[in-house]
């Protein structure tokens, strides 16, 4: 079954990333998220894996004249969009590295963020105790990240549903329950966590949930790995697409500071 309400090809990274950024969804956890960095004029931040540069004009603006903001991404093409989107902005520096392993001095920053980004990499522990070592004591890291394994799609047949997130869980996602445990892995990387906030939007429209989820493009990958028959997928796809539709997942925003002794 292929459905109107459903994308059967990926939109591609940069325009997926864009395109979340533009959303409703996109626009509101990333408010919040630069709410909680608390960046001050004159500061040092750092976007670790910054993308095609969504969110560096908006940390360009709060660091001023007098500050820098320095994007990293491990992906050629994000970094030269990047680039090109901030040309014209004084004191954004994009640059091509590797989050476990930044080319920064120790104590060099005084913010940092994290966006949908330790979900996909190798090591989080180790991408954690990078960022503390780059940031200088009392120096802030923020955090958003969703917990695929509180992803919930409604349907009768709950054990479609359990078999389609168990895909998303154990196949798609590196590491998919990144975000339930930031406050820990934060914690034993020597960090403070003074705050979580878990933000959970509820998707009523399957058009809407799939420019997010994807939901088509999975189930055809859980067929693929045989966690879905041709016969269950496209029940599955058919009552998404015109029963009820009902889809929630939560992200965490997770801030963690380095103690103003360390």
């Amino acid at each position: 079954m292929t459905s109107p309400a459903f994308e059967t090809t990926g939109p591609g990274r940069i325009t997926y990333l864009d395109r979340l950024a533009a959303s409703d969804l996109g626009r509101s956890y990333k408010r919040r998220m630069l709410g909680e960095l608390g960046v001050r004029a004159g500061q040092i931040v750092l976007d670790l894996g910054c993308g095609p540069g969504t969110d560096l004009t908006a940390l360009a603006e709060a660091v001023g004249g007098a500050g820098t903001v320095i994007g990293v991404d491990h992906d050629e093409a994000m970094v030269e969009t990047a680039r090109t989107r901030t040309a014209g902005l004084p004191g954004v520096d994009v640059r091509l590295g590797d989050i476990h392993d930044l080319a920064l001095p120790d104590r060099a920053a005084d913010r940092a963020r994290t966006d949908r980004v330790l979900q996909h990499v190798a090591d989080p522990v180790r991408a954690l105790a990078e960022i503390r070592r780059v940031l200088r004591p009392g120096g802030r890291l923020v955090m958003g990240e969703p917990d695929w394994a509180t992803l919930a799609v409604d349907h009768p047949d709950e054990a479609l549903t359990r078999a389609y997130t168990r895909h998303v869980t154990d196949e798609v996602i590196r590491n998919a329950s990144i975000g339930r445990q930031l406050p820990r892995l934060a914690a034993e990387s020597g960090f403070a966590v003074p705050s979580v906030l878990p933000v959970t939007p509820v998707f009523r429209d399957p058009r809407t949930a799939d420019r997010v989820l994807g939901l088509e493009r999975t189930t055809r990958r859980a067929t693929a790995a045989g966690h879905f028959t041709e016969e269950a997928a496209d029940r599955w796809l058919t009552h998404l697409a015109e029963g009820p539709f009902l889809a929630t997942v939560t992200f965490y925003i997770v801030t963690a500071e380095v103690p103003a002794g360390a």
